[in-house]
């Protein structure tokens, strides 16, 4: 379970709300785990960033793809390839910070950036990438406590942080139900629900929030294969 989970640490990130043409061709790249078109439309964005260093939304785009591509490489076992698309996305996510410090959506993919480096580096730099994770979290809570993505966000690190540290899967429960409370078209919250209710057991309401992912995402094959492998009871 924490090996297959670990894969989507921090957030995977996920659809919030009306998605820009731009984020909907990553999106569709990573649902069917094409790194090759996503490694493409990163390299233009990239291109479009160095053009415009001033602009904060250009290294968003950067730090936010490589977050995509740093999941499907987990997803297919690449530590390798996700270590690399972190560090480049953790770079452009900083630079995105120092242009807009009060932007949480650019910490909460800082924070997302760092988790999913943490099941591909060794025990000492996984420490030091969870701090950060945690760090950049909790900032972005700080500027918007009502941002679906934000509680997500909490709500993995609740997932993984034991409960006699103040974590836990109930809690992350709450957190992800928060996150569908703000906005219920969210696939990616039902996954995490899903996930965390598998973790205590409840296998018939974790395959309902992983029927519910489906639906609202029907071509992302790792819900499907998530599904096929959480027990009927």
């Amino acid at each position: 379970m924490r090996s297959t989970a670990i894969f989507f640490f921090l957030t995977t990130t996920v659809v919030f709300g009306a998605t820009p043409a731009w984020e909907t061709d990553l999106l569709k790249a990573r649902g069917k785990q094409d790194k090759a078109a996503l490694q493409k439309m990163i390299a233009g964005l990239q291109a479009a960033a160095e053009k415009t260093p001033k602009d904060a939304e250009a290294q968003y785009k950067v730090a936010l793809a490589n977050s995509y591509l740093g999941e499907i490489s987990l997803e297919l076992k690449d530590k390798a390839g996700a270590e690399k698309a972190a560090d480049v996305g953790v770079h452009a996510a900083q630079a995105a910070i120092a242009l807009q410090p009060k932007n949480a959506e650019y910490y909460r993919v800082l924070g997302t950036l760092c988790g999913q480096a943490i099941p591909a580096v060794n025990m000492l730099s996984a420490l030091t990438y969870g701090k950060r994770a945690k760090e950049a979290i909790n900032k972005a809570m700080e500027l918007d406590p009502k941002s679906a993505r934000v509680h997500q966000a909490e709500g993995v690190g609740n997932y993984y942080l034991p409960q006699q540290l103040g974590g836990g899967p109930e809690l992350a429960i709450k957190d992800f139900n928060k996150a569908i409370e703000l906005d219920p078209k969210s696939p990616d919250s039902y996954l995490w629900l899903a996930l965390a209710l598998r973790k205590t057991h409840r296998n018939a309401e974790a395959r309902q929030a992983l029927q519910k992912a489906i639906d609202l995402d029907p071509q992302r094959i790792w819900l499907k294969e998530q599904l096929e492998k959480t027990p009927a009871q």
